[in-house]
């Protein structure tokens, strides 16, 4: 899919590149196409460049005239994005490029996630990159797989050749912000052993039960704004329902939600049997939990709905005491924010996020599989969150494990790269930026541990809604904070 029409949009370099990668699919985990599309950057430039097994790249760019003996600077960001697309989308962005549009002074995707997060980031390096006019100290670019799924990428990247310590991320979404710190993270996925059985007898009427409507977003940054979780909306309302109807008159065949650990899930379903004399009373049931969920989510997600659908039946579901396990268990495991920071104002200081509720299958064994995303930034809190989800699940019998673990990036009280950035932010733009740390997790912590005495910063354009299809990048923001990093780099001598 071609997005040419973008050459008409400022800094022209920039919105160039991020035309070309948004042709490219990038999912988390299937990078390989976005990776030697930047080897092949880099050849042609004939810059310095390096490619793991990962499919992580770094470019390598010597100074320019006059910044021989500055010390260099890493430019970092990463490759992959979240992959969301609306239900009716003939656009799949696990496999096809992006359908970009402009609206105003916003750049968005028709029916997907847009991959501004952190697409922006590849585009500036990019750009800055291919010039020959630019003046700037060596630029070392690092740009990571996975970021998305817990930060693989940069935990098996080898950064032995930079030289640089001092880095900018290009990795936040908010123009006025620079990022100093961030919590650390990880997830937990655990397995619950499923049973089935057949409904045998007539009477039955086979349906599908479906939580849409939610606006869903990013488990980190979002995670504090009353947002609803479909999987959640979904078991209680099976749970509510369990208990209205007895095992004869009502029966779960399936249960599913969300498609990643680290967005709040837009939607959930599940397969139901009803008995056919029951159906009035299980529609007005739906309507009354539907009241309740807008009642309570207000104005965070307004627009929740509870959909009955038809389906063709099978009579096979889950035994009675698999879906009581189920749902009790995501019930009474904790989500959402669970404690907020005792020193820094409305940030979040631990949560966790069920992003994804699905069926799995080994060794021909069924299981019904959880997927958690934890965040903290005091690593006590993370650890004991953790044994938390642990130890309910397997008090339920389900077998768990943990994976993608991240440090937090701690918070720097003297920084020499702030102190050069900030006074740049103010002398453009006539105000002091942002000083803050952020719940969600990026890649510096793990950075910094590779790079004894790393400096960091992170930047970057106003970017709504991320990890949903709403998500759109400020043009005018991002032109103004492509010329800031250009500043920032012609005054790093």
């Amino acid at each position: 899919m071609s997005n040419n029409h973008l050459e008409q949009l400022e800094p022209k370099e920039v919105f160039h590149y991020f035309a070309e990668i948004a042709d490219i699919p990038r999912p988390s985990g299937n990078e390989k196409a976005i990776s030697d599309y930047l080897v092949r950057f880099a050849r042609q430039h004939h810059l310095e460049h390096y490619q793991d097994e990962l499919n992580n790249v770094i470019i390598i760019k010597e100074a320019t005239a006059g910044y021989e003996t500055a010390p260099p600077v890493i430019l970092q960001g990463h490759m992959d994005m979240v992959c969301e697309k609306e239900p009716d989308s003939p656009v799949d962005p696990e496999c096809e490029g992006l359908d970009l549009f402009v609206e105003g002074d916003y750049l968005s995707a028709r029916g997907t996630t847009l991959g501004g997060d952190d697409g922006i980031a590849v585009a500036y390096a990019l750009a800055i990159l291919a010039s020959d006019t630019l003046k700037h100290p060596r630029i070392e670019f690092v740009c990571t797989v996975s970021e998305e799924t817990g930060m693989e990428g940069a935990s098996g990247i080898d950064v032995s050749m930079l030289r640089g310590r001092r880095m900018i991320n290009l990795d936040s979404e908010t123009e006025n912000e620079m990022m100093c710190g961030c919590a650390g993270g990880g997830r937990v996925v655990a397995d619950l052993p499923v049973q089935r059985e057949k409904m045998t007898g007539d009477g039955y009427e086979s349906l599908t039960v479906k939580v849409t409507g939610l606006t869903g977003g990013h488990s980190g940054t979002e995670i504090n704004r009353g947002r609803a979780n479909a999987v959640i909306l979904l078991a209680e309302t099976l749970a509510a329902l369990n208990k209205k109807f007895s095992s004869q008159e009502f029966r779960v065949g399936s249960f599913a939600g969300g498609n990643k650990d680290n967005a709040i899930p837009r939607e959930a379903s599940a397969e139901i049997l009803i008995a056919e004399v029951r159906k009035p009373f299980l529609e007005k049931e739906l309507e009354e939990i539907e009241q309740a969920f807008c009642a309570r989510y207000g104005n965070a997600d307004p627009d929740i709905k509870l959909v009955l659908e038809s389906r063709p039946a099978d009579g096979v579901v889950f035994t009675a005491e698999t879906a009581e396990k189920l749902l009790a268990m995501i019930l009474e495991i904790p989500n959402g924010v669970q404690n907020m920071s005792s020193d820094i104002p409305d940030l979040v200081e631990t949560s966790l996020n069920l992003g994804i509720a699905k069926t799995a299958e080994e060794a021909g064994n069924e299981t019904m599989q959880l997927h958690y995303s934890l965040r903290s930034s005091v690593a006590e809190s993370f650890e004991k969150l953790a044994q938390k989800v642990i130890r309910t699940a397997e008090a339920y019998g389900a077998v768990t494990g943990r994976s993608g673990e991240y440090p937090a990036w701690e918070f720097r009280k003297d920084s020499e790269l702030r102190d050069v950035m900030m006074p740049v932010y103010e002398e453009m733009f006539g105000k002091k930026p942002e000083v803050t740390v952020l719940h969600a997790g990026v890649e510096c912590g793990l950075l910094a541990e590779k790079l004894p005495g790393l400096d960091a910063v992170s930047i970057g354009p106003d970017i709504l809604d991320i990890h949903t299809t709403e998500e759109r990048l400020s043009v005018s923001s991002a032109e103004r904070m492509y010329q800031y990093v250009l500043r920032v780099l012609e005054l790093m001598k």
